[in-house]
């Protein structure tokens, strides 16, 4: 049986490549998608199932390990991708048949297994199939976390976390809402266009969308479009921001020509932000420490209409010692954990806790930092994209327990949940140097 180039069989060559060589998957959807010219419903079809597949990994696995006839550790590789597959679109797309779900794994399985392993897939995912309504969970009372983990597909580490920082019922609202696949939020360039107008050109060019509800700036798609087909986009009308972004540049209010420094640029949305407020007129310095990075910063500023960004390569740990106590707003988007996003980047669940464990004190190095360049009465901003007390209010305590001369202001510390907000889960805290 020859490459047949089907959504399906694309799917399981894309999840084998993120699985062996720890690909990120959605480096491995846009390769895949351009080099094989996915259109329409089979780009839609693929997308979801790597996506999906990805994201529902530990629900699939417990169930296949529950319904298989050989020990889950000795599974080939490849067999439990297509049983991956397989289990996916039986349980969570119910626009596939089970007989083609059942039928399209068997005979991937005959292309890159042997017929043998195809038995085996096949009556794996039967048994899935005839237990769809009464599908087994861990035990709810005897292992919560577990029930838990299963359910909404999230490591046991990370609902215990959340389950101990906010209590069992906004735990669970923010693990369901990690599995709701959010559309493209897009922050009007009102240098050119104001959010009314770009939300009734969208309107008239059939894109169903809203306004944001919590910024003014801000229009969310309400279908999945290609990047590539919103000229809006190309144009330099707009950006792509989530809506919490667009709230931290809000607080921070930079005004027409202050110097704000945004200490972890790229991929530079909130330097856009703080000069479209800014009408263009001052200064934002951009620093990151890639220089290939922030190539993406000048094209995107290019793009916009934006003149008053002017970006630096330099390491955040230590200040720049040109720009010592010499700007009125101070942005540091610390890199963190990103578990506020696992809903846009699926591969973000399976970190481990202990590769988490050092980024408090990075982060906290890099606020301190950051802090130098904030002049007498200048405003400091801390943010994340990650729900972690340890990386967001723990930092921020640690910050004002040990550098001097700062204070809260204004909004204090915030944190935006998904299924409360609408937006990703993001933390900020607002600073005033008050000597």
């Amino acid at each position: 049986m020859a490459f047949s180039g089907s959504a399906r069989e694309l799917a399981f060559l894309s999840l084998l490549k993120c699985e062996k060589a720890q690909k990120f998957s959605n480096l491995e959807v846009d390769s895949t998608i351009r080099k094989h010219g996915l259109t329409g419903a089979e780009r839609a079809l693929y997308t979801n199932l790597v996506y999906g597949t990805i994201e529902r990994k530990i629900t699939l696995d417990y169930l296949i390990e529950k319904f298989s006839s050989i020990p889950f550790e000795s599974i080939d590789p490849k067999v439990l991708t297509i049983l991956r597959l397989g289990a996916y679109q039986l349980i969570y797309l119910d626009r596939i048949p089970p007989r083609a779900a059942c039928s399209e794994s068997v005979e991937l399985c005959k292309l890159y297994s042997n017929r043998g392993a195809a038995g085996f897939v096949n009556a794996v995912l039967r048994e899935i199939s005839r237990r769809l309504d009464r599908l087994p969970l861990p035990d709810k009372d005897q292992e919560p976390y577990k029930y838990l983990s299963v359910l909404y597909s999230c490591p046991e580490w990370l609902c215990y976390m959340w389950d101990t920082m906010y209590g069992r019922e906004k735990a669970q609202g923010i693990l369901e809402a990690m599995n709701i696949h959010p559309y493209l939020t897009l922050r009007a360039n009102s240098l050119r266009i104001t959010r009314d107008e770009l939300y009734r050109e969208l309107q008239n060019e059939g894109i169903p969308c809203t306004p944001t509800r919590l910024s003014p700036h801000g229009v969310k798609l309400g279908v999945f479009v290609p990047i590539a087909e919103l000229r809006w986009l190309s144009d330099g009308l707009c950006f792509v921001q989530d809506e919490a972004s667009q709230l931290c540049v809000d607080e921070l209010a930079p005004q027409p020509g202050e110097l704000v420094i945004d200490t972890c640029a790229c991929p530079g949305g909130k330097s856009f932000g703080c000069a479209i407020a800014m009408g263009n007129k001052g200064k934002v310095i951009a620093m990151d420490l890639h220089e290939n990075k922030l190539s993406l910063v000048r094209r995107g500023a290019q793009n916009l209409g934006i003149d008053i960004i002017e970006t630096i390569a330099h390491n955040g740990l230590s200040p720049h010692p040109g720009f010592f106590g010499a700007a009125d707003k101070v942005i540091c988007d610390a890199p963190c954990s990103g578990l506020g996003v696992i809903a846009k980047k699926p591969d973000l669940r399976f970190k481990k806790p202990e590769d988490l464990a050092r980024l408090p004190e990075l982060q906290l190095r890099l606020l301190s930092s950051a802090a130098e360049y904030v002049k007498p009465g200048g405003t400091l901003m801390y943010s994340t994209c990650t729900l972690s007390k340890a990386e967001n209010e723990g930092v921020a305590q640690r910050f004002l327990e040990t550098v001097r001369g700062f204070e809260l202001d204004g909004i204090g510390m915030r944190t935006l949940f998904p299924h409360e907000n609408g937006t990703d889960g993001f933390f900020m805290a607002k600073f005033k140097r008050v000597r």
